[in-house]
């Protein structure tokens, strides 16, 4: 049902549950005879041949008909590229009313569910299938600890926005997951999903967490190419494995592995990371000190490289998966350069040094952020970012660059808040994601050269690649328009918080006609606009005081 849901969006439930038949019709068939004709289809290949065998599939999906002509694995890219998030067409999921939904969900459990998974299947069409079952359970167990209270309707809308939170965290992440296996590959992904296992597990020994890595990487293919049945299964598969070896994994999960088998993937994935050994060498000798480093990273430089990614991110759950990565890659190119040398131990004695110099950049750009966050509150938080963010790409729309920086702010916010310990993963980690959202943007309206290059580069080195980007000089602004300082007495009027984003919205207009602007400069021009507001909200005719100032 979710599958057919985020493939055929307009479909209804009756409509839908046809195909699901056919599909289970043909799965029992199977399980009684493996070698019927039909049966040595792959997954994909069955649901795509039911959707094309739809009546009048053309009068309701109009170009979507036409990938029905192309050969898999094209047919299903081809699908992909109609999914439509969020849809005007489809309405977020309603319950039934207070005074009849336990009676609904008791009398007929399995349609109740399912029209919960087929509604949010369909505005999420990207969500993957174990997440949306897992919010079914989530559901589920609010009803059946609501059902039994006197307010059933307050105590759902209560449970609601949890499991509305959720969802959207998750399927954030996941997009964001799909994004970076797309646009930089197999490599990249398996690189920062294995800095990530190694920090979450890590007592597990470096061919356990290698041999996870692979199947981790596997079942989010199959997700992100709509494979969610595949998909489910391999990720069920791959977490009886993880539970059925604990003592070698992680302390942490005892209590997600007793759950059902549907709750017990997104428990696991959102547990906290094991506690580290207490006996860790030091790195520097296996890595620096060692004289056959040269030898050893030229038998094999991705296993010598993947083992140093593993025994560097168990050491440091503090740092991000991309500053993890900066350090390999920096060790990498320091390795290339020194293993060709007469000397090698000299020239790369250095390392750590060398190394550390991405730490500090990370750590500084942290304390800075926050610092600001902290003093001078969120407001001027947010205007720093704006000036900031509006100089380096000032071709995006203003209400683009006022999102982008409240979703910063937002970061900043969540993230500063932390103990110092967690601060520099969370804040990378959510800048990360508010990148990849701005860079998918780029990808179909081009922002300028110095984004393009930074979305493009590295993925490791994309976000010391945007704070480092300087004013765009090839930028051209539009001439200066005075009416754009033509103030109306809602300056005044207007409730506060409107009256905010209206003041965000002309900082930023302001620095689009003046990209060379100097902080001072534009300190002098938000005093004297202040000082105007003050001077004529107090008098009797407002618009001519404005002209006037």
């Amino acid at each position: 049902m979710i599958t057919f849901a985020q493939y055929l969006q307009r479909c209804s439930y009756e409509g839908l549950s046809k195909l699901v038949k056919d599909v289970v019709d043909l799965a029992q068939k199977c399980v009684a005879n493996e070698d019927a004709p039909e049966c040595t289809k792959s997954l994909p290949s069955i649901f795509l041949d039911e959707i094309c065998q739809v009546e009048k599939l053309r009068d309701t999906y109009g170009a979507m008909a036409d990938c029905c002509s192309k050969a898999d694995p094209e047919r299903n890219d081809c699908f992909l590229s109609f999914k439509v998030p969020q849809p005007d067409f489809v309405q977020p999921y309603e319950r039934p009313a207070s005074d009849v939904i336990c009676k609904e969900y008791q009398d007929n459990r399995v349609s109740f569910l399912g029209h919960f998974i087929y509604t949010v299947a369909r505005r999420n069409p990207f969500l993957y299938s174990p997440t949306i079952l897992s919010l079914a359970a989530d559901y589920e167990h609010a009803l059946q600890s609501c059902c039994a209270e006197s307010d059933v309707g307050a105590c759902l809308d209560e449970k609601a926005i949890a499991i509305k939170e959720r969802a959207k965290k998750v399927d954030m992440k996941q997009q964001y997951s799909c994004g970076i296996l797309k646009q930089f590959g197999e490599r990249t992904f398996k690189a920062n999903m294995l800095a990530r296992l190694s920090q979450k597990y890590p007592r597990a020994p470096f061919s356990e967490i290698l041999k996870i890595l692979g199947d981790v990487k596997d079942v989010y293919k199959e997700c992100c190419d709509g494979d969610m049945l595949e998909c489910m299964d391999d990720r069920a598969e791959l977490m009886t494995y993880i539970c059925s070896k604990q003592d070698v994994f992680s302390s942490k999960i005892k209590e997600c592995c007793e759950r059902p088998v549907v709750e017990r993937s997104q428990c696991i994935i959102e547990a906290e990371f094991d506690d580290k050994p207490e006996d860790l060498p030091s790195l520097v000798e296996k890595y620096i000190q060692d004289k056959e480093v040269c030898k050893s990273y030229e038998a094999g430089h991705d296993e010598f490289l993947s083992e140093f990614v593993y025994e560097y991110s168990r050491r440091h759950p503090e740092f991000s998966t991309q500053l993890i990565l900066r350090i390999t890659k920096g060790y990498e190119t320091l390795l290339d350069k020194c293993c060709k040398t007469d000397n090698p131990a000299e020239c790369y004695g250095n390392a750590v040094e060398e190394l550390n110099k991405h730490v500090k950049e990370t750590q500084d750009v942290v304390k800075t952020n926050c610092e600001i966050l902290t003093t001078h509150g969120e407001a001027d938080f947010l205007k720093a970012l704006l000036i900031r963010y509006t100089k380096k790409m000032p071709q995006v729309s203003t209400d683009t660059l006022l999102e982008i920086g409240k979703k910063m702010t937002k970061v900043g916010t969540k993230c500063c808040q932390l103990p110092e310990d967690r601060r520099l993963s969370c804040s990378e980690g959510y800048l990360s994601i508010v990148i990849q959202d701005m860079c998918r943007r780029q990808e179909t309206t081009p922002i300028n050269d110095n984004v393009s290059h930074c979305c493009s580069d590295s993925y490791a080195y994309r976000r010391p690649c945007f704070t480092a980007m300087g004013i765009d000089t090839k930028y051209v602004p539009p001439p200066f328009n005075p009416d754009m300082f033509n103030f109306d007495e809602k300056l005044c009027t207007a409730p506060p918080a409107e009256q905010e984003i209206g003041q965000m919205k002309l900082l930023i207009n302001l620095i689009k006609r003046k990209p060379q602007m100097t902080e001072e400069q534009i300190k002098t021009i938000a005093e004297g606009f202040t000082a105007m507001v003050d001077k004529c909200c107090k008098q009797s005719d407002i618009e001519s005081c404005l002209g006037e100032e």
